[in-house]
């Protein structure tokens, strides 16, 4: 009997490896969240490392720690730039790195943002605290294309102000006249003049053609849902709402399985993904 064939997903031992980089900047965004800009350690990028689209994300191996699937969230034509939260001991070490230190990198993986398919079209972002990183780049190419898009709306939703990242950035954007750029905290201290309630208030806030219009959503996958909702009943069909979903990411590579949703590998199949194909696992329990 003659030996199977390799399955689709095994990974080649060169997309396991990762690339050696090092931190040449690193900012603090809120108490446990801090972005790192990487520059290669002597080496250009090359096969392993290689130009990343909008909504993709890479593998970050701190030493002694392990690696964490972290998007990327700088301009493409940048240098590699992740924004990163602390939520347990790899990405502790990670966002504990200062300049000068080494970090591996492997990538970039997944899919990317529809932004051709958008041209023309009325774009809406939709994020949730750290659930703005991973949408940047696509915000980043809209507003320097801003000439190829209808109407712009953003709108961030965060626990509290002092929770909300790119600080600057959103003042940057909220004086732009061609963008529309709405933020709203679940709570707030009494001298915040910002709105107070959950992102999808703002909803009603903005406007676009929902017969000619796209939305990306990235945040915790409730706030999608319900943000997915409350577009609809404004008229934007399920076809035209696109997610990034990043639950349970090990590999990058669709080899070790520990992100399967149903019939999807979200590190190879998303994350970035189309609604209406996705959302009929994402509403079963402890699947």
């Amino acid at each position: 009997m003659s030996p199977s064939p390799v399955p689709e997903t095994v990974a080649p031992p060169a997309a396991l490896h990762p690339a050696p980089f090092r931190v040449r900047a690193t900012q603090q965004e809120t108490h446990d969240t801090w972005t790192l800009e990487l520059e290669p350690a002597g080496e250009p990028l090359g096969e392993v490392v290689g130009s990343f689209a909008p909504g993709q994300f890479a593998m970050l191996y701190a030493f002694g720690a392990g690696e964490a699937p972290i998007s990327v969230s700088g301009e493409v034509s940048g240098p590699l730039v992740h924004t990163i939260r602390a939520v347990g001991a790899v990405t502790e070490a990670l966002t504990a790195l200062r300049p000068g230190d080494a970090i591996g990198v492997r990538g970039p993986y997944g899919t990317a943002w529809p932004l051709e398919a958008a041209e023309g079209r009325d774009v809406i972002i939709v994020a949730g605290g750290i659930g703005l990183a991973p949408v940047r780049p696509a915000i980043y190419h809209v507003l320097a294309h801003r000439d190829r898009f209808g109407e712009v709306a953003i709108l961030y939703g965060g626990r509290s102000p002092a929770e909300l990242v790119y600080r600057s950035e959103l003042e940057q954007w909220r004086g732009r006249f061609d963008v529309s750029l709405h933020v709203a905290v679940d709570t707030a201290p009494a001298d915040w003049r910002g709105r107070v309630g959950v992102v999808t208030t703002l909803i009603p806030r903005i406007t676009f053609d929902p017969e000619n219009a796209l939305a990306m959503l990235v945040g915790p996958e409730v706030m999608m849902r319900f943000t997915a909702t409350a577009l609809r009943d404004r008229g934007l069909p399920p076809e035209a709402i696109w997610v990034s979903m990043e639950r349970s990411m090990k590999c990058g590579v669709g080899f070790c399985g520990h992100c399967q949703l149903g019939p999807f590998f979200v590190c190879k199949d998303g994350p970035v993904v189309r609604l209406d194909a996705i959302e009929p696992w994402m509403r079963v329990r402890q699947l």
